[in-house]
């Protein structure tokens, strides 16, 4: 990392910088992630929809659909909630074995 500044000639980030730039790129990315669960679920369950043919069993695939994008919704949140208030311990070892070249 040092080397790269030294032969581009760029200021390196602060390690502040550094980590809320990684935060906010695994925000980024959990929250694409969470959208994709989202789609693929609903296509899933309108796919196989014409497939269910008891009312009963569509609602309750329709409500299991429903806890797993609750349950794994809420965990994200939940992780970004936790990242956010440790995430100079967090990062700061990631970035320090990226430093290191590891």
């Amino acid at each position: 990392m040092a080397q790269d500044a030294i032969l581009t000639g760029v200021q390196p980030e602060t390690l502040s910088d550094r980590i809320d730039s990684m935060f906010a790129r695994d925000k980024m990315w959990a929250t694409a992630l969470v959208v994709a669960l989202w789609l693929t679920v609903f296509f899933v369950m309108l796919a196989m929809r014409s497939f269910i043919t008891d009312g009963t069993i569509e609602i309750v695939c329709w409500a299991a659909a429903g806890l797993l994008l609750l349950f794994n919704t809420a965990s994200i949140f939940a992780m970004f909630r936790h990242y956010a208030q440790d995430k100079m311990h967090i990062y700061s070892l990631d970035i320090r074995h990226l430093d290191a070249g590891h």
